[in-house]
């Protein structure tokens, strides 16, 4: 079965814990966590994120308020992290914004 992807379109609002596999796309507003043992989540820029998000790679294009934890993340130009981020990879656009501490590495 081919890789499912998951789509949160923009006007759609989630209270609670959203918990996926594989690929994820999220345009719409999340109040909760977000997480997924290796999937990738693509935060898109209408989205509007308040909790933590806690998955294998994230794409960020919109807003998160709260802490990042995954194995590879994109900080892409326009978007916003208001929390910490934690990851073996980090890539930054220029124009992205980060207010909060950042730890990288393996």
């Amino acid at each position: 079965m081919a890789a499912t992807k998951n789509v949160l379109a923009e006007g759609i609002e989630i209270i609670g814990t959203i918990t996926f596999q594989n690929d994820m796309i999220i345009d719409g507003k999340v109040e909760g966590e977000i997480r997924s043992e290796k999937g990738t989540v693509t935060i898109g820029e209408n989205a509007r994120i308040k909790g933590d998000v806690k998955t294998g790679e994230v794409k960020m294009f919109g807003q998160v308020e709260g802490a990042i934890h995954a194995e590879r993340c994109e900080l892409k130009a326009n978007s916003k992290l208001d929390g910490d981020i934690t990851t073996a990879s980090l890539k930054m656009e220029e124009g992205a914004v980060l207010s909060g501490k950042m730890q990288t590495g393996g």
